[in-house]
């Protein structure tokens, strides 16, 4: 075989860092393509492209364990307990390392955590406890991931320029919301021509990504012995931290409007059961989502980073609740009467609303990753993520109680009506508590990384993901782009 002339390794070489060149300004905005980056971004696809079997939990749970639309809300909420105790995870994975490493262990755990809980409910989960188990082990493993994923962007979010950090964000994001988009239609259109068993099959398969690109993760092996006294510090770096006003009013107000209760698993049923909406078209619903969500990303980078939280907040939450008020059209059937098809108006009203739910989101994960001080990167990042979580899980259940009181079942939606007017319109009680926020926006807020110090800082907490959305609750995260029950 010939070997290569030096003009040819030039040229190559030339073509290489052309390439290079023209990822890192396109598609990577400005950051360097290295292979840490490579390996945080792919555990954030990973995490979107589990979206594979959102459609098939939820038919699963619907049509072969057969729960009911309150049971089902009820079961996402306690699913999404690993979320609200993300901050235990980051107590281990700051002040525990595993074998002198603090990351890279953590990720392999969670991924192997993932491929037992989607085989087994490939193959012995028949029963709503197995289910509920299950649906809890892959809830776990991807939270260990995320903790360990977003503790990686946070420090370097923390030792970038302002501007850089949102970068970071709206890169990690978009890798989630990728992933997503991958596996949206796709989802459904397995559905149809396979049972729920097999995609879980096939969804067991990519936690295992995460443990193979933990190695690709650039970390110093910890030197001093982890003990006791590691936690404690922690512990008390964390206290000075969330006992600032600057931190617990913005996080007050938002668990507060997140916890305002979610009618999201008896819609399900009635666009399923009432409007016959199947299994590839509920895929189309998703791919449109998962694109809004770009969309959302995007608007925010581009034009929406330098505007006041209060303001971002307060439109998109007015916004929210009155685009959702237009489902009333869809459940009353109205919308018939208008001679709009029920397909194309739940297309458009999901569109709609995760846009506006995904740039409300980002400024949150901006400010969160620039509060975080050294030493505790994943713990103060995975205690304000928590707060999201908590609420979330109170939602579900507050919309279980609610769904069951209306007596919404799955076959009877007389009260459908009522209770979609009731869930949207709560999303509008916490507004006159916004001057819980910061007037001052993600970019211009100047936010160093003492915050355990006791410093005076400014912080901001998220908007509510759109409340209606046709992919059902699905074992969730902070943000709803990820398996999840909305975030």
């Amino acid at each position: 075989m010939t070997a290569s002339t030096p003009s040819e390794q030039s040229i190559d070489q030339k073509v290489r860092r052309k390439a290079k060149g023209f990822i890192e300004r396109r598609i990577l905005l400005g950051q360097p393509l290295t292979l840490e980056l490579s390996a945080i971004l792919l555990v954030y696809f990973v995490q979107g492209i589990l979206g594979l079997a959102r459609l098939a939990v939820s038919f699963f749970l619907k049509d072969d364990i057969a729960l009911s639309p309150a049971e089902v809300s009820a079961l996402m909420g306690i699913a999404a307990l690993p979320w609200t105790i993300k901050p235990v995870f980051g107590f281990m994975s700051d002040g525990l390392p595993i074998f002198q490493y603090r990351r890279r262990p953590y990720l392999v755990i969670s991924g192997i955590l993932g491929a037992i809980a989607w085989m087994a409910m490939a193959t012995v989960v028949n029963t709503s406890l197995k289910a509920t188990a299950a649906i809890l082990l892959s809830s776990l493993s991807v939270a260990i991931s995320d903790v360990i994923v977003d503790s990686l962007v946070v420090e370097r979010a923390r030792e970038a320029e302002q501007g850089d950090t949102g970068t970071l964000q709206s890169l990690a994001w978009g890798a989630s919301a990728i992933g997503g988009l991958i596996t949206a239609y796709l989802g459904g259109v397995l559905l149809e021509h396979t049972s729920t068993q097999v995609i879980f099959g096939i969804t067991a398969t990519f936690p295992l990504v995460v443990c193979g690109v933990a190695w690709l993760i650039s970390e110093n092996p910890v030197t001093e012995k982890s003990n006791l006294n590691v936690v404690i510090e922690q512990v008390k770096l964390l206290k000075n931290a969330v006992s600032q006003k600057v931190i617990w009013m913005p996080a007050l107000f938002l668990f507060l409007w997140q916890a305002t209760p979610t009618a999201d698993s008896a819609f399900f049923f009635f666009s399923t059961n009432e409007l016959g909406f199947e299994p590839e078209f509920l895929g189309r619903v998703r791919l449109v989502t998962s694109l809004a969500s770009l969309i959302g990303i995007w608007i925010f980078q581009r034009f929406l980073k330098e505007i006041s939280f209060r303001v971002i907040f307060g439109w998109s939450t007015v916004l929210s609740a009155l685009l959702g008020m237009s489902t009333l059209l869809l459940v009353t059937h109205a919308n018939r009467a208008l001679g709009i098809d029920d397909q194309w108006f739940s297309l458009g009203d999901s569109l709609v609303l995760t846009v506006a739910g995904q740039i409300a989101f980002m400024p949150v994960l901006v400010l969160s990753a620039r509060l975080c001080p050294p030493g505790i990167e994943a713990t103060l990042f995975a205690l304000l993520m928590s707060v999201v979580n908590l609420s979330g899980l109170l939602s579900h259940e507050l919309g279980a109680l609610l769904t069951h009181w209306l007596k919404v079942t799955e076959t009877d939606f007389s009260n459908l009506w009522l209770l979609m007017l009731m869930t949207n319109t709560s999303t509008l009680l916490p507004l006159p508590l916004l001057g819980l926020l910061p007037a001052a926006s993600a970019m211009q807020t100047q936010i160093e990384p003492a915050a355990a110090s006791g410093e005076d800082n400014d912080t901001k907490p998220p908007m509510r993901q759109p409340v209606l959305t046709l992919a059902t609750p699905e074992v969730s995260d902070d943000a709803a782009v990820r398996l999840d029950i909305t975030l």
